[in-house]
């Protein structure tokens, strides 16, 4: 059984999904591990990951504006508000999506189905710079 680390550092310019397929799969190509599993974590908590259709942008948009409307901003509940009033929204957002993923991988590579992306999903309005670990056990 062998392991491998990566950091993956995305830019993200405001809420939505910020697709790293690519990125993902080509690590993990070069790692040499044929099977195994790819676990990613977020370091981060006001964002989150998730693994989404990546044909048809909308159900990103429509996604988005879904948890906006689930988890609005400056509600009268708050009372984390020092960082701004997207700040608290972020965090239960991130509470309410995922910070980790799990993927099977075979054939030295994500087991992805044929329409699954892999992003970040940001959920504060700022630019920020999110990382990403990968984790890769496997033979």
């Amino acid at each position: 059984m062998r392991q491998a680390f990566h950091e993956i550092t995305l830019s993200t310019h405001g809420k939505g999904l910020y697709a790293f397929t690519p990125q993902v799969r080509d690590w993990v190509r070069t790692c040499g591990i044929r099977q195994g599993l790819l676990t990613l974590f977020i370091r981060h908590t006001s964002a989150s990951l998730l693994i989404q259709e990546n044909y048809d942008p909308t159900v990103q948009t429509d996604l988005e504006h879904f948890l906006s409307r689930l988890v609005p901003e400056d509600d009268p509940i708050y009372e984390h508000t020092l960082e701004g009033a997207d700040d608290m929204p972020a965090h239960v957002r991130a509470a309410l999506t995922q910070t980790h993923l799990a993927i099977p991988v075979g054939e030295g590579g994500p087991l992805l189905g044929t329409w699954q992306g892999i992003y970040v999903f940001e959920h504060r309005r700022a630019p920020q710079m999110r990382s990403v670990m990968l984790h890769l056990m496997g033979e």
